[in-house]
Formats: C-alpha cells, structure tokens, sequence
C-alpha cells in the first residue's frame, strides 16, 4: 500500500497559491490563511506550555481579528484578549464570551468595564483610576469576572521603541519601579480580596525571550509579597501577556514557544511549582507564519535606472512595512500570473503600493527575478496584522480573505475569511447616509 506523507507549509503555500490563480482569486489582491499552520502552532503553543500547568491561551484579536478565524482558534480551545469595544464584539460574534475572553485596554470605558462584569469576561485594569472604577462598578457582591492589574515592570525596550511596553515611562500598567507604586499596589490588593490576578506584558516584536522573562520575574516577586502579606494565596494567576518574535528573514519561526518557556523556567524555577495559573496573549507568532498577501503587477516601469512594479499592496495593507521598514521587512516573491516561481537572474526591484505618496514601496531595490505586468508578488508572513489592521488612505477596499486547507494528494480546498470590501461600503463608511445634511452650495458669488 502506497502512502502519501502530508504536504509541508512550503508545499502548502505552492499550491494554495496556483490554485487561487486558476481559480480567479487574486483580483487585484487577497490574503490567504494556512489553516493546517494555524493548527501546528497552536499544538506547538499548548504543549511547550504544559509543564506550567494550568495555562488560558488566548489570541490577541487585534493581530487578525476574522470572527471565522477567531471561532476556528476558539475550536482549538484557544480564546481571546480583546482591547476595544470592537474586538469584543467580534469575539463575542465568533462564540468567544464571558470567561473565554480576557479585556486590556489603558482606555476602557466604563460601560466596556460594565458589559465585562456582566459577561464575566476577565479584566486587566490598566490604572489606579481604573481601579477606582471597579470599585463602584464591583460593589458589594463577588464579581463573576477574574480581576487584575496590569503592571509595567520597567525593566527596558527591545529592539523597535514603538513595540516595547515595559519602558520607564510606557503609557502602559502602573510603573512598578516608580517610587512608592510597590507599596500602593500592596495595599490595592489588600483592601480589594476580589483582585485576583496580575499582567505583565514587556512588549511585541524586537524583544527577546530573556527581556520578556525579566518582566514575568518582577510580577512573580510582586505577587509572592501580595501573597505574603495577605497570608493566603490571593493572587491565584500570572497573565503573562505575549510578544514573541518572529523571524521575517526566512521561513524559520523564530524562538519557539518550548525555547521561551524553558527561559522563562531558567529565570524563575518557581512558575512550575503548581501555585498560579497562568495566562497568554499570543498573536504574531500564533498567525504571522500562517498567512500570506497576494497582489498583481498591475504596471512596470523604470525610473532614474531603477525598475519599478506596482502592485496593490502598500502601506493600506502593509502600514507599518512600508512607514518604518527597517523594522518591519517583509520577505516578498515574485510568481507568474500561474502562480508558478519566476526564474532568471535576479533584478534590483522597488515594489511600489497603489498609495499617492512617494513612499508607498513595500520594498527598495529588492534582487528579484525581473517582473512583468500580470505577474503576481507574494509578501510572506503575514497572517498577523496585515489582514486586519487596514489603512484607509485613498479609500481602497479591505481585500478578501481566505482560508484554506490543502489534502495529502494536494486538493486545495478555500473557505472565505472576509470577502473583499464593496464600493458601496466605502461610499457609506465616507458618510454617504448623510449626503444630504449640508445644504446645497451655492455657484454664486457675492
């Protein structure tokens, strides 16, 4: 009997990208999810983690908040953390509410906090103010919600400033190291038995696992004093936040979920002893791998000696690749309008976007194989963000979405995420209801 051995994600992402050709899928542009990579990393997730213990895995829905995505995860048995009055709505649509849900946010409302006390969804404040606000929203009775706080244990950025949350002045938790935080935070515990639990979240890509595990160490200490002082294990959990890097050079991962839970074990031994709970808010590198972005050659051109492509993917898609890519490099392809590699010797390339400003390249002078108009460009790597966090300059249209799932003879099977963006959403998202509130302009002049 002859077996066939399952495709590999490269195999996957071959296929899956001829079959959207033949199949008019890429028109002018699309993104496309790895669902079987998806599943991979969620088994890599939840088994590198094991030896904690008790461990909620969440999503963090603003990496790529689909509400099909976000209740494919929910299946897994991942849940999610939300940071807006939005994602909780997506979230609560796709299946994920109440206790599988897990709130931060520095600018909750209070009718955000509200709506989570009454689901039961878990909640982070972010302030003293916050906490303030609890306080009445609580009341006497018991809360159904987990409550914590968030903190910012100072202990310094990573590589790219903008992602780094633990810094000395973050806008983000209450800053441990401050002078007289530490003691305000014991005493928050001690007059609040409903506070439960304590965040840490050091920051997103650029930050290692070690500078990570330094937060997670200084929230551990903080909660064996609260602990201490209470005399009973008030803070029963440890929200460990999320930010593991990505590698965006290659096909690699980057560190693995085992590698960082070994770092976080090597620092503080104590976090297996069975005494928390834990939590996590993974998103870049539960998705980035997974995902891809697939754009026509709508053009070609040289310039000054330089080719030139454009495409359709730019900064709407691609904000911060294309405004600070020294930090956010995408690994890109170049495809016949078959989906089939393009061969020949590589050319220095700008691969320009469809915005109207100068700048709106998702790569400088990148050695490709020469492009032709009808060509396709893949941009690697981005199952994370990129499909969810759109820019709307020049009111383009959101692009559609797809899932897929590729069969040990290679069948390729989609499922639509999204489908892509209509004018006449575009119109009505510009205010088209109101068309007729201003009165008429006059062509006359006084």
């Amino acid at each position: 009997m002859t077996t066939t051995s399952a495709p590999t994600r490269t195999d996957r992402k071959l296929l899956a990208l001829a079959a959207a050709a033949d199949r008019g899928l890429v028109d002018p542009m699309a993104g496309f999810v790895d669902l079987a990579a998806v599943r991979e990393a969620v088994e890599d997730l939840t088994k590198a983690f094991a030896p904690l213990g008790p461990v909620q895995h969440t999503v963090a829905a603003k990496a790529c908040g689909l509400a099909p995505l976000l209740r494919f995860l929910g299946g897994l048995g991942i849940d999610a953390e939300v940071a807006s009055p939005g994602e909780t709505a997506v979230a609560e649509a796709a299946g994920l509410r109440g206790p599988r849900l897990v709130l931060d946010s520095p600018a909750k409302t209070t009718a955000e906090l509200a709506h989570a006390l009454a689901e039961g969804t878990a909640v982070n404040a972010d302030n003293f103010q916050e906490l303030a606000r609890l306080d009445r929203l609580v009341g006497a009775a018991p809360p159904r919600s987990v409550l914590g706080l968030r903190i910012n244990p100072q202990v310094g950025a990573g590589r790219i400033g903008d992602t780094s949350t633990a810094t000395a002045a973050s806008k983000f938790g209450i800053p441990l190291r401050d002078n007289g935080n530490r003691a305000l935070l014991r005493d928050a515990f001690a007059q609040r038995p409903w506070l439960t639990r304590l965040h840490v979240h050091v920051g997103s890509q650029g930050c290692p696992p070690e500078l990570m595990a330094d937060g997670v160490a200084a929230v551990h200490e903080l909660a064996e004093e609260i602990n201490a002082e209470a005399g009973y294990r008030q803070v029963t959990s440890l929200d460990l936040g999320g930010g593991l890097p990505v590698d965006f050079t290659s096909d690699d991962p980057g560190p693995s979920y085992a590698g960082y839970v070994a770092t976080l074990l090597a620092r503080v031994p104590a976090l297996a002893d069975g005494r928390y709970a834990f939590v996590t808010e993974f998103g870049r590198s539960l998705l980035a791998k997974s995902g891809f972005l697939v754009s026509a050659v709508e053009y070609t051109k040289v310039a000054g000696g330089r080719h030139i492509a454009v495409t359709h993917a730019g900064g709407q898609v691609a904000a911060r690749t294309v405004l600070q890519p020294e930090h956010w490099p995408l690994r890109l392809g170049a495809f016949d309008a078959a989906g089939t590699p393009k061969t020949g010797p590589d050319v220095p390339q700008d691969i320009a976007g469809p915005l109207c400003f100068a700048g709106d390249l998702l790569a400088r002078r990148r050695p490709l194989p020469l492009l032709e108009p009808g060509d396709l460009v893949v941009a690697h790597d981005t199952g994370a963000y990129y499909f969810g966090a759109h820019y709307a300059y020049n009111t383009l249209p959101r692009p559609a979405v797809h899932g897929f799932t590729v069969s040990s003879r290679g069948e390729v099977e989609f499922t639509p995420l999204r489908r892509e963006q209509t004018l006449a959403e575009l119109v009505a998202d510009a205010g088209g209801e109101f068309l007729g509130a201003l009165p008429a302009a006059s062509s006359r002049r006084s």
